[in-house]
C-alpha cells in the first residue's frame, strides 16, 4: 500500500525524524510513502504569493509566518536519505500550490534536482484562501467558487508542470457543497489527467484534519474517475508521524 501525501515539516529535517515516519507506516503496512513539502515554506517560492499575501492582512501574516526555509536544506535531506536503505520506498517532492500566471517562475525554481514527483494542488482561489477559515465563506456564491476552483484544476493539469494533484475536491473541507451539476467538469478533469499523464489522489486528508465525515472524493468524481481509468493513489494528507498511513487500508478497499 501507499500513502501519496506526507507531511514532515514539523520536525527537523534528519534521518531520526524520516525514522519516526516509517516506524508508523511499517505498523499500517505501508510499502511505500511519498514524502514532501508546502512551497510556502520555502524563500524561493516566496515572489509566486505575492498577490496572496496582498489579498489580505491575515494571509500576508499567514504567509509570513509559513516561509522561513531555503529549498536547499530539504534537497539537502533528500540527498542524505537517498544514501540510504529502509525498509519501505521512500519517494521525495514537493506539494506546488498552483498561481495563475507563476507557471514559469515555479518551473524555474523545480529544474536542476531530481524530483521524484511534484505534486499540484489548488489552495488559493483568486488569491482567497478558502480552505483557512470557515467564516472567509461569508457572502461567497458557492456554486461560482465551484466552477472557478475546477477551471484552475483544469488550468494546473495543462501547466504540465505536475506528475499528481492532490486532494482533488478539497474546496468541501468546511461542508460547503454546491448545487451545480459538476459530472461534466469531472470527466474533463478526468481525461486531461489522462492526457497529461497524472494521477490523482485519493485523499483522507479533509476526514484526517478537517474531521470531514467523507473520507477520500466525493462518489460522484471517484466514480467517473475510475470509469475513465484515472490513475488513483492513496494519500492521508498526514502533517505528523502517527497520522502516516492512516485510513489508506479503508481507502484502498
Amino acid at each position: 500500500m501507499t500513502d501519496a501525501h506526507v507531511h514532515i515539516e514539523r520536525g527537523t529535517y534528519s534521518l531520526e525524524w524520516i525514522n519516526e515516519f516509517i516506524t508508523y507506516a511499517l505498523k499500517r503496512g505501508l510499502s511505500e510513502i511519498f514524502f514532501l513539502e508546502h512551497s510556502h515554506r520555502f524563500f524561493e517560492f516566496k515572489a509566486i504569493y505575492r498577490k496572496v499575501a496582498s489579498y489580505n492582512e491575515y494571509q500576508r501574516s499567514w504567509l509570513d509566518r509559513k516561509t522561513e526555509l531555503s529549498l536547499d536544506t530539504y534537497k539537502e535531506l533528500i540527498t542524505e536519505v537517498r544514501k540510504h536503505r529502509f525498509p519501505v520506498t521512500l519517494k521525495f517532492g514537493l506539494e506546488v500550490c498552483y498561481i495563475e500566471g507563476t507557471e514559469q517562475s515555479v518551473k524555474s525554481i523545480l529544474k536542476d534536482f531530481d524530483w521524484d514527483f511534484v505534486t499540484g494542488s489548488i489552495h488559493w482561489i483568486d488569491n482567497w484562501g478558502f480552505d483557512h477559515k470557515e467564516e472567509f465563506w461569508k457572502g461567497k456564491d458557492i456554486d461560482k467558487t465551484y466552477l472557478r476552483y475546477y477551471e484552475l484544476m483544469k488550468s494546473l493539469i495543462k501547466s504540465g508542470l505536475f506528475n499528481n494533484l492532490a486532494h482533488p475536491d478539497s474546496i468541501k473541507c468546511f461542508g460547503h457543497l454546491p448545487n451545480v451539476d459538476l459530472t461534466e467538469t469531472y470527466e474533463e478533469i478526468a481525461c486531461l489527467l489522462n492526457q497529461y499523464d497524472m494521477y490523482a489522489e485519493q485523499s483522507g486528508g479533509l476526514y484526517l484534519n478537517y474531521g470531514f465525515p467523507e473520507l477520500g472524493m466525493n462518489q460522484k468524481m471517484l466514480s467517473i474517475f475510475k470509469n475513465k481509468n484515472v490513475k488513483l493513489l492513496t494519500a492521508s494528507d498526514a502533517h505528523r508521524p502517527e497520522d502516516t498511513g492512516k485510513f489508506i487500508k479503508e481507502m484502498v478497499r
